[in-house]
């Protein structure tokens, strides 16, 4: 056990660039560049995924892998590494500050590997993403107590009955009337709620079941996104 932990450690020294050692780290970047993109795929949402980027940290955890191994302990190569990439512009903005984020763990799981250092880019993978899964599921930072605006229009002669009062409260966790429009005109009334859902999931079901009762006309329900707030 003490074997692999200091194998996995790295040299004490300055580095052995081998081609087994290269290959080794290569393999290694490859494997935990997919556990991060695939960690960024399925932790997220909202409308700015790209599979193009998905890709790039898995091929950007293997290029800051291999430019270590170039570098090695010259200052000279670094220097003239860092004067070459200088000149490469990249003018692709990213649109969410959690994809600059995964761009960070890439370059620092990379470096760890390109240096040798194997176990620190494993633990740190683990640790980092284990952090993102985390937040992903404890829905982290989320302030908001309501889900989305529900839309309910009831004829006249249903509007005192409580059917549908009964199917809110099973299915939200909080409800708060927003408006009520009626018009002397027409035979219905439409009620606008602010909702927190017990279940995202099932929505449909509260939709399903409003249209089910007889008073009912017309329901609609516009969820919000997760990341931001109404």
């Amino acid at each position: 056990m003490e074997g692999l932990v200091e194998a996995l450690s790295g040299p004490a020294g300055g580095g052995d660039f081998s081609l087994e050692s290269t290959l080794l780290a290569l393999l290694l970047a490859f494997v935990l560049g997919q556990v991060i993109a695939w960690t960024y795929a399925w932790t997220h949402s909202g409308l700015s995924y790209s599979r193009s980027f998905t890709q790039s940290l898995v091929l950007m955890t293997l290029v800051v892998s291999l430019v270590m191994f170039v570098i090695g302990n010259s200052i000279i190569t670094a220097f003239g590494l860092l004067g070459a990439l200088a000149l490469i512009r990249f003018r692709n903005v990213l649109k969410d500050t959690r994809d600059t984020v995964f761009v960070f763990i890439a370059l620092v799981v990379g470096m760890a590997v390109g240096s040798q250092r194997y176990l620190v880019a494993i633990l740190g993978t683990v640790a980092l993403l284990l952090a993102v899964w985390y937040m992903n599921v404890t829905r982290f930072g989320t302030l908001g107590r309501y889900d989305g605006y529900l839309t309910v229009r009831v004829s006249r002669a249903g509007m005192g009955r409580r059917e549908s009062t009964d199917l809110l409260e099973r299915f939200c966790r909080a409800i708060k009337p927003i408006s009520t429009r009626q018009s002397g005109e027409e035979e219905s009334a439409e009620f606008v709620y602010q909702v927190g859902l017990r279940d995202r999931d099932r929505s449909p079901e509260l939709l399903t079941a409003l249209r089910g009762l007889d008073h009912v006309t017309h329901v609609s329900l516009v969820l919000r996104s997760e990341l931001s707030e109404v």
